[in-house]
């Protein structure tokens, strides 16, 4: 049986996180494959890691900066190593290298770090984001992680065309794979106009460009549909709220903050509107496709919204403007209609783009085609050989330094 290694940046939490339930998927595509699964981190247990014991998967505890890592991977012997976000890459990949030669080395970028910051240093600026925003300490450094590597997984459509058009990285050191489900819910199975009620606001607090939506919404855009529907309620979710979250929570507002959720889908099945208004970002939201699955429409951004939705129309409304965003989400909330449309639509993007069977043939097709053109794939990679030998180097001597340092 083949040998798959994770190293996680964190341990997933798909029930706190889009990252979370992305790295779930990717586990799953593996056990298909009938690997034997490995998942091992640095970062410290949560209450809220996912229990993936129950799926066979093994556990393990490793440390940065720390030749004990050598003898794990040494013994362990995987065929697959899949970094979680390039800071993992840049901690264990050359010692991966190293020791496991002949292991695939793979990249779960989740969204592009470097693109949410460039987005999130333009809003501060109050301008558009430009491609001298991605070459920041981020961008090289990620941009970097994935030319290392033999794969990476890019989430978004969006991203996939700015790596290779913008960065001009070569289409085989990438694979396109999004959220993906096995099957679309049927139009008669989702919860009825009738019975839904509320808005909906969920996202990990931890998340920069959720938090940061959370306070658009109380400061600009909630006080305008509250105008309106002089009884409406705004349910915010999110696992890890902070106290300055905590203390936005005004009933008589109707703007609740509930923090955590023990189910994330069925709050979003129970709300009628999902409100995501996001200024920065990248990847896809998890958000917004659990409420297409939950036949609850959205009201979102132009950076939402963005590669999500095939070019299929909207299961909602997309808009940047303030009062149209107020008022696109008052309209939905009323018109049953237009409601049902919504969802209709939600669903036909899901079944477009979220279909699993498909991103899983060329998945397995890829990784055969790795394994048996390996070597070939590297020698033709020149930039990540020359950026390996260079950061393999300075990284490994940094480690080392800090390694004689804590001792």
């Amino acid at each position: 049986m083949k040998k798959l290694l994770v190293i996680g940046y964190v341990w997933p939490e798909p029930n706190s996180s889009a990252a979370g339930r992305y790295m779930l998927n990717l586990l799953h595509f593996f056990i298909k494959l009938d690997y034997k699964i490995i998942f091992a981190s640095p970062a410290a247990e949560s209450d809220h890691r996912y229990p993936f014991e129950q799926l066979g998967i093994d556990k393990a505890e490793i440390k940065l900066n720390s030749s004990c890592f050598d003898d794990f991977i040494t013994k362990l012997k995987p065929d697959v190593v899949l970094f979680d976000r390039f800071m993992m890459e840049e901690q264990f990949g050359w010692r991966v290298a190293k020791h496991c030669p002949k292991a695939i080395r793979m990249l779960d970028l989740e969204d592009l770090q470097s693109l949410r910051k460039a987005r999130k240093t333009a809003l501060k600026q109050q301008r558009e984001a430009d491609f001298s925003d991605f070459q920041s300490d981020i961008g090289l450094r990620e941009i970097a992680a994935i030319w290392r590597v033999d794969l990476a997984f890019v989430i978004s459509r969006y991203e996939m065309s700015l790596l290779i058009n913008e960065f001009n990285l070569p289409e085989q050191k990438l694979f396109y794979l999004p959220f993906t489900l096995e099957k679309v819910p049927a139009l008669s199975a989702l919860v009825s106009f009738e019975q839904k009620q509320d808005f909906i606001c969920i996202g990990n607090f931890r998340h920069e460009p959720n938090w940061d939506a959370v306070l658009y919404l109380k400061e600009h855009i909630w006080p305008k549909i509250r105008a309106q529907l002089k009884t409406a309620q705004l349910h915010i979710y999110g696992a890890y709220p902070p106290k300055k979250a905590t203390q936005l929570h005004n009933e008589k507002q109707g703007f609740l903050v509930k923090g955590w959720a023990e189910d994330a889908m069925k709050v979003m099945q129970q709300a009628k509107i999902c409100l995501a208004p996001l200024r920065f970002g990248a990847g896809l939201k998890g958000k917004l496709f659990e409420a297409m699955l939950a036949g609850t429409p959205s009201v979102t951004t132009s950076i939402g919204a963005e590669a999500m939705s095939a070019e299929l129309p909207w299961p909602g409304a997309i808009y940047d403007d303030v009062d149209k965003f107020a008022n696109a989400a008052v309209q939905l909330y009323q018109d049953e209609t237009q409601f049902r449309a919504c969802q209709a639509q939600g669903l036909d993007i899901l079944a477009t783009e979220y279909l699993s069977q498909a991103y899983f043939s060329q998945f397995e097709a890829k990784l055969e085609h790795l394994a048996e053109q390996l070597t070939q794939h590297r020698a033709n990679n020149f930039i990540g050989n020359m950026l390996m030998h260079h950061s393999m180097k300075s990284t490994q001597y940094m480690a080392q330094w800090i390694e004689a340092k804590n001792k």
